[in-house]
C-alpha cells in the first residue's frame, strides 16, 4: 500500500486552461506532467483552429511553467 508522499505520476495529466494567442479564448488542454524535464508540441485551438506551438516544464508531477504561442 502506497502513501500520498510516494505516490507515483505515472501517465499523471492535468487540464491546463489558458487564452487561445490568436482568438484569445479561454480553452484547455491535457498536459502530461509524468516527465519531468521540458516538452513542445503544436496542438490547434479547439475554438478557431489555428495551430499553437505549446511549451512546458513539469518537475515532480508539477506544472512549473506554460507558454501557448503563436506559429
Amino acid at each position: 500500500m502506497s502513501t500520498p508522499e510516494f505516490e507515483s505520476f505515472e501517465n499523471e495529466q492535468i487540464e491546463h486552461y489558458f487564452n487561445c494567442p490568436y482568438c484569445r479564448k479561454s480553452i484547455s488542454m491535457l498536459v502530461d506532467i509524468s516527465e519531468p524535464g521540458r516538452q513542445t508540441y503544436v496542438e490547434d485551438c479547439e475554438v478557431c483552429c489555428k495551430p499553437i506551438q505549446i511549451t512546458y516544464s513539469s518537475d515532480q508531477g508539477k506544472l512549473v511553467d506554460f507558454v501557448a504561442q503563436k506559429i
